[in-house]
């Protein structure tokens, strides 16, 4: 008999929550299996190895991505306000993904690191056509870099280095006139 399918969701979701909040390392089948409330003959049966998590977390990223990029394409602010805005992390799937790849890229993961910079590129391809030149998309995406890890190391919000409220809505307005095709 089948396992549900929300077991293996579980399971993929504990092996996320350990990159995050532990490393790639501390990310064993066991710690995973505990993690996830399962066996490790239930772990197994749904992941035979450590390399089918990471293969089914980096399916999760492109799909996720694709989402968003469609998110993107039809977002009526245009695709560098989306971007931008939406590099100011809110703990939603897509970044909670972006970060646990990261930490399988840093292990070592080649698999993740061209899975990060798939998804650059796609996300460079998506703005390209609303930004003037090369420089100009270049700043929106070292922009966003710097919003997305600047949010990620000050969590609690006790730095206040990215900006937020109208604030943001400058900088974002000061890149759109910088950059506009």
């Amino acid at each position: 008999m089948a396992r549900p399918p929300h077991a293996r969701e579980r399971v993929l979701d504990a092996f996320e929550a350990l990159l995050l909040t532990d490393g790639e390392r501390a990310a064993t089948l066991d710690a995973v299996a505990r993690a996830a409330g399962v066996s490790k003959g239930g772990l197994l049966y749904h992941f035979g190895s450590k390399e089918e998590l990471a293969a089914a977390l980096l399916a999760r990223l492109a799909a996720l991505v694709d989402g968003d990029l469609a998110a993107m394409a039809e977002a009526r602010t245009g695709p560098v306000e989306y971007y931008l805005r939406t590099s100011v992390m809110q703990d939603d799937p897509l970044d909670r993904a972006i970060i646990a790849v990261s930490r399988l890229a840093q292990g070592g993961s080649r698999a993740a690191a061209d899975a990060l910079h798939l998804m650059r590129q796609r996300s460079s391809d998506a703005i390209r056509p609303a930004v003037r030149d090369q420089a100009a998309l270049d700043l929106v995406m070292l922009l966003s870099d710097g919003l997305f890890f600047n949010n990620a190391v000050d969590s609690d919000g006790s730095d206040a280095v990215v900006p937020s409220g109208a604030a943001l809505d400058d900088l974002v307005a000061l890149v759109l006139q910088a950059t506009r095709a």
